[in-house]
């Protein structure tokens, strides 16, 4: 009992939740509804309190470049971390690979001929297709990608409604503004409101990858590389795949 009671004086006590520094996620807007759902688990663990900052990659990069105030990144593509990383925001040592991802197209609810395949876009009835800006947004840019390699963008060009996001795409179509919108797969799981038309197969020579890092300036790296460990977790995988994104198995 002395034992004890000496060890009780000599460890220093677990801060309270509510006490413990906020954990700031800048993330892909893609990750918004598995992120949140995640953060609850983690909550309930007793992790330190997240709040989330979602946009498109290319915004969370420069806000992070530009010193704004973030503990993690997650990017939806290489290339908006990358630029993180060259910039000195990154701690490039924490970098990982958290998930992955395919395009799908998807339709409002209430479209009458349905798409199953891309040349399915050319048709006179398909008058707008909503995807993120190419030259900024990760899914525009490999939507762009993705056609290019099927030989239509060409004739697709005059139909596009570029868009600051994916996200901003997603809504188009839920709400009848774009005849189709070309999204993430997590997307369209994650919406009642769109038809999922087609999913673009993994032979499509796509790579759509989501690394993450704590980010340089970070004031709070243990708490954010506990979340970071907690996104790879089995708890979190089992949300992630639900929400049709690809896991990957950190090295053991």
């Amino acid at each position: 009992m002395r034992t004890v009671l000496l060890l009780l004086l000599i460890l220093p006590p677990i801060a309270p939740r509510e006490q413990q520094q906020t954990i700031v996620v800048s993330a892909a807007v893609s990750l918004t509804d598995a992120l949140q759902e995640i953060e609850k688990k983690y909550q309930a663990s007793g992790g330190a309190p997240v709040r989330f900052n979602f946009a498109a990659s290319n915004v969370l990069a420069r806000q992070i470049a530009n010193g704004a105030p973030a503990d993690i990144f997650i990017s939806a593509d290489e290339v908006q971390m990358n630029y993180a990383v060259s910039d000195g925001a990154i701690d490039a040592a924490s970098r990982r690979t958290l998930v992955t991802n395919r395009l799908a197209v998807v339709t409002p609810m209430d479209e009458r001929q349905p798409i199953a395949l891309v040349k399915d876009l050319l048709r006179d009835s398909v008058r707008r297709i909503a995807i993120g800006d190419p030259a900024a947004v990760p899914a525009g840019a490999y939507a762009k990608k993705y056609l290019q390699r099927e030989r239509v963008w060409g004739p697709l060009e005059s139909k596009f409604v570029a868009l600051a996001s994916v996200r901003a795409a997603l809504a188009a179509a839920e709400s009848g503004a774009a005849d189709a919108a070309i999204v993430y797969e997590s997307d369209a799981a994650a919406s009642p409101k769109v038809r999922l038309a087609y999913v673009v197969p993994h032979d499509s020579g796509l790579n759509i990858v989501y690394p993450a890092a704590i980010t340089a300036r970070s004031r709070n790296r243990d708490a954010a590389l506990r979340f970071l460990s907690f996104l790879q977790g089995p708890e979190a995988r089992v949300i992630f795949e639900r929400f049709k994104f690809g896991v990957v198995v950190p090295n053991s």
